[in-house]
C-alpha cells in the first residue's frame, strides 16, 4: 500500500522583534549617520517591527518618550536630556555619566530583543553596558571617524592626539560586547580593523531607496555643479570653489551648495574673495522635494571630502543619473570609479578637481549618458532593502544574506 506524500509544512512565521536604537544624532540633525538611523529605523518599522530609539532630545527642555513620524513611519523615541555643545553650531550631548541611568530605564521598559547603537561615544556606549550585563544582543554601526570631531575639541593639536586615542581605546572596549560590528564600506571596515585591532568587521551598506530620485539622462542646458552636506572642515569646500575659479569661464559654471554647518561664513567669505558670488548659491537645508529636485537638474555631483565612511549624499547623486567626481580617500573610491561613473582627484588638489570637472562639463552626449548609466547601474547593490535583509538577520543570529 502506498502512502501519498506529505505536503511540506509551511515555514513558521517569526515574530516581529523589538529592537533598541542608540543614535548619539538623530532627526532633527542633518547628517550622513543621523540620516541612516532614520531611515533604518523607518524601514525596520515598516517591516512589522517594534522600534525604539534612543536619542537627544531636541531642545533640553524637550525631553521624554514621544511618538514621532520618521520617515512616513510612526515610532517612539526617548528623548534623553541634552545640552549645546557650543564649539558646534547644532550638536547636543547627554551627560556621558548618566547615560547608563537613561538606558536602563529604556531597557527595562521595553525589554528589547536586541540593541543596535549607531556610534561608541555616549548613547551607544551607555547603552552598550547595560544590554551587556541584561544579556540582550548588540549590534553596533561605526559612522565615525577622527577628522569628524577634531574640529570641535576646542583643544591643542597635541590633546587632540591624545583624546582620540583614548577614545579609540575605549570604542575597542565597547566594540567587544557586541555580537556585530559594521560599518558602511569594505575601505572603512578595513579602516576600523587597522585603527583599533579588531577582526570580522562586517561591511553594511547606508543604502538608499533609489525609488525616490528620479534621473534626468537628457543634456543640460547649463553646467551646474552640486554638492550636499554639512559645512564643515572636513568636507573641503573650499577646494571646489578654488577649482570652480580655475574652470574656463566660457563653460559659464555655477555651483549650488546645500546643507548647513559651522564653515558656512568662512566659505561664503571665500566665495567673495574669488569673485564667485554671482556663480555660487547656499540653499541652507531644503525640503526633500527641493533637493531632489536639485540632484536632478545638477550636471554634476562634486565632493572633496576627506573622512566619508560611505557618503549617503554621494548615493542619491548616483540615483539621480548624476556623474560624480570625488576625492579619491577613504571610501569615495567605493562610489566612484575612476572612467566609469566619473572621476577621481588628488584630496586638496584643486587643479587636478578643475580637469576632471572640465573632463565631465565638456563630455559628448554620449560620453555623459555612459557615466550617467553607470552610476545608476552601480548604485543599485546599495539598495535599502539588501541593507534591512542584513540587519534583520544578524538581529536574529541567522546566516547573512548573500
Amino acid at each position: 500500500m502506498t502512502t501519498p506524500a506529505t505536503p511540506d509544512a509551511p515555514a513558521p512565521e517569526r515574530r516581529p522583534l523589538r529592537i533598541v536604537i542608540g543614535a548619539d544624532t538623530f532627526a532633527p540633525d542633518v547628517n550622513g549617520a543621523a540620516r541612516f538611523g532614520e531611515r533604518l529605523a523607518a524601514g525596520l518599522t515598516a517591516r512589522g517591527h517594534e522600534v525604539h530609539v534612543m536619542a537627544p532630545s531636541k531642545t533640553h527642555a524637550q525631553h521624554g518618550t514621544f511618538r514621532e513620524v520618521i520617515e512616513d513611519e510612526e515610532m517612539t523615541v526617548h528623548r534623553l536630556p541634552s545640552w549645546r555643545w557650543y564649539p558646534h553650531d547644532w550638536l547636543r550631548f547627554v551627560l556621558p555619566w548618566m547615560t547608563k541611568s537613561h538606558a536602563r530605564r529604556v531597557i527595562d521598559e521595553v525589554q528589547p530583543d536586541v540593541v543596535h547603537i549607531q556610534s561608541h561615544i555616549v548613547i551607544g556606549r551607555g547603552l552598550a553596558r547595560v544590554a551587556r550585563s541584561r544579556g540582550i544582543p548588540i549590534i553596533a554601526t561605526n559612522h565615525v571617524m577622527a577628522e569628524n570631531i577634531l574640529d570641535f575639541t576646542t583643544l591643542p593639536p597635541v590633546l587632540d592626539k591624545i583624546v582620540v586615542k583614548l577614545a579609540w581605546g575605549d570604542a575597542k572596549r565597547t566594540f567587544d560586547m557586541t555580537r556585530a560590528v559594521t560599518t558602511p564600506t569594505r575601505k572603512a571596515a578595513d579602516f576600523l580593523e587597522r585603527t583599533i585591532d579588531i577582526e570580522g568587521v562586517l561591511p553594511v551598506s547606508c543604502g538608499i531607496d533609489a525609488g525616490n530620485y528620479t534621473p534626468d539622462l537628457t543634456p543640460r542646458d547649463a553646467n551646474r555643479i552640486l554638492f550636499v552636506g554639512r559645512l564643515t572642515t572636513e568636507k573641503q569646500i573650499d577646494v571646489v570653489l578654488a577649482a570652480l575659479s580655475r574652470l574656463d569661464p566660457a563653460l559659464d559654471a555655477t555651483f549650488d551648495i546645500v546643507g548647513g554647518g559651522d564653515q558656512r561664513k568662512n566659505l561664503e567669505n571665500l566665495t567673495a574673495e574669488l569673485g564667485l558670488s554671482d556663480r555660487v548659491r547656499f540653499h541652507g537645508h531644503t525640503s526633500e522635494e527641493d533637493l531632489r529636485a536639485l540632484y536632478s537638474q545638477a550636471s554634476v555631483f562634486a565632493i572633496a571630502s576627506i573622512a566619508e565612511l560611505q557618503s549617503i549624499a554621494t548615493m542619491e547623486a548616483m540615483a539621480s543619473g548624476l556623474p560624480v567626481v570625488a576625492a579619491d580617500a577613504v571610501a569615495l573610491p567605493h562610489l566612484v570609479r575612476d572612467g566609469e561613473n566619473g572621476y577621481l582627484f588628488e584630496p586638496g588638489n584643486a587643479d587636478a578637481l578643475a580637469a576632471r570637472l572640465t573632463d565631465v562639463l565638456t563630455a559628448s552626449p554620449e560620453e555623459r549618458r555612459r557615466m550617467q548609466q553607470a552610476s545608476l547601474d552601480g548604485v543599485k547593490i546599495h539598495d535599502i532593502g539588501r541593507t534591512l535583509d542584513t540587519f534583520e538577520a544578524l538581529y536574529r543570529g541567522e546566516p547573512l544574506p548573500e
